[in-house]
């Protein structure tokens, strides 16, 4: 028994493991799998073509794999992702777990991709690890942002996902270490927000500070006291504000009508465009709105603060970075974690055996995933 087969034994489907002990008794044979998924992705399958061939390898049989589409490449609904050839006794109980490494993979990677094209001056920082249910799973988000992210930079130049808030995922970004300064905790435990950024700049004199000021509703009366409290960093475009404002509010200095007229004053035509409830409440609703960001930008910019840096988190969405963008609001960093997929259903990746032995054979209904010369 190899070190996988353990986890393959206990946690993949029972009818794959007595497909295994049929085809061992009667005879094994060659067989092809086609891996699809049922809505546009794009194409993550670095983890799962790893982890098969690892076990392949420990197994000791050899098998052959088609990747239709490149890491990176966009793959429409219904189309094959990849053709996986190899010994029906030694494929058939590996689907479960080959599966689960594939579709949640490429959802995530779709709209690290939409959020990133659709933002692309921003920064992203992926802080989905609180989000994920376990290791395995956060290790995969953490790769999935990382494929939407770079081709979101070769297809439209975007600044993209410059890192994550883990050490652990940090080398899918090309870093050493995650990033992050302060949660909302250490705000109530230093008593003011100002010491807080105090006591983080005593503690770590050389990370870059970013400071969260939403935790008292002073957004505004916080972050002008930070300023003016670290002068030289405000001024040389060290110093970054994270606003993280919750929805049940509206940041400080603000109510719909004020909001209306930060819109008005910098982006008149956005408001007058046709939208619906959840883009009006992106531009001027409560939480990190579009009107939030263009305020806090205001203000800093009045004091004479214009290098210092917004950080705009809670959850953004692809759809909530699309209204951002078209309010072009002054974001430099984007906090997110809400490129995981909201719907898990979409995340289903399935997988049918399209040939025995070289000869093309699939369920009535799946003939799509046939290869283009066999369907022909």
């Amino acid at each position: 028994m190899t070190k996988h087969d353990p986890v393959i034994t206990q946690w993949t489907d029972a009818y794959f493991k007595r497909t295994k002990s049929i085809v061992e008794k009667f005879g094994d044979t060659d067989v092809t799998y086609a891996i699809f998924m049922r809505r546009p992705v794009v194409s993550a399958p670095r983890l799962a073509i790893e982890w098969l061939e690892q076990v392949a390898a420990e197994r000791g049989f050899k098998i052959t794999i088609d990747l239709i589409y490149a890491e990176g490449r966009w793959v429409g609904a219904g189309e094959p992702l990849m053709y996986l050839s190899g010994p029906f006794t030694q494929l058939c109980d590996l689907e479960t777990l080959l599966l689960q490494k594939i579709g949640p993979a490429c959802v995530a990677a779709a709209n690290a991709f939409a959020m990133c094209v659709t933002l692309p001056q921003a920064a992203f920082l992926a802080m989905d690890a609180r989000h994920c249910a376990g290791l395995e799973m956060a290790d995969m988000m953490a790769y999935a942002a990382s494929v939407g992210s770079a081709r979101a930079k070769r297809k439209s130049n975007a600044v993209g996902f410059i890192g994550n808030a883990t050490d652990a995922t940090a080398h899918y970004f090309s870093n050493k270490a995650g990033y992050g300064t302060m949660p909302h905790a250490l705000i109530g435990y230093a008593g003011s927000t100002l010491r807080a950024a105090q006591m983080f700049r005593e503690t770590h004199p050389t990370v870059p500070m970013t400071v969260l000021v939403d935790y008292f509703g002073r957004e505004v009366t916080d972050t002008l006291e930070i300023c003016n409290a670290f002068p030289d960093l405000a001024k040389s475009g060290e110093l970054s504000i994270r606003i993280d404002t919750g929805g049940g509010r509206y940041l400080e200095g603000l109510d719909p009508q004020s909001s209306y007229a930060v819109l008005e004053r910098n982006v008149p035509d956005t408001i007058r465009a046709y939208r619906n409830n959840e883009e009006l409440k992106h531009l001027i609703g409560t939480g990190v709105s579009a009107a939030a960001v263009w305020h806090l930008r205001e203000q800093l910019n009045a004091a004479g603060f214009d290098k210092v840096k917004i950080v705009a988190s809670s959850g953004f969405t692809p759809e909530k970075c699309r209204v951002m963008a078209d309010a072009k609001a002054p974001i430099d960093v984007v906090g997110t974690g809400s490129f995981l997929p909201s719907q898990w259903t979409e995340t289903y990746a399935t997988a049918d055996i399209v040939e025995y032995n070289g000869v093309p054979r699939v369920k009535l209904g799946r003939e799509f995933l046939l290869r283009k010369s066999a369907a022909e």
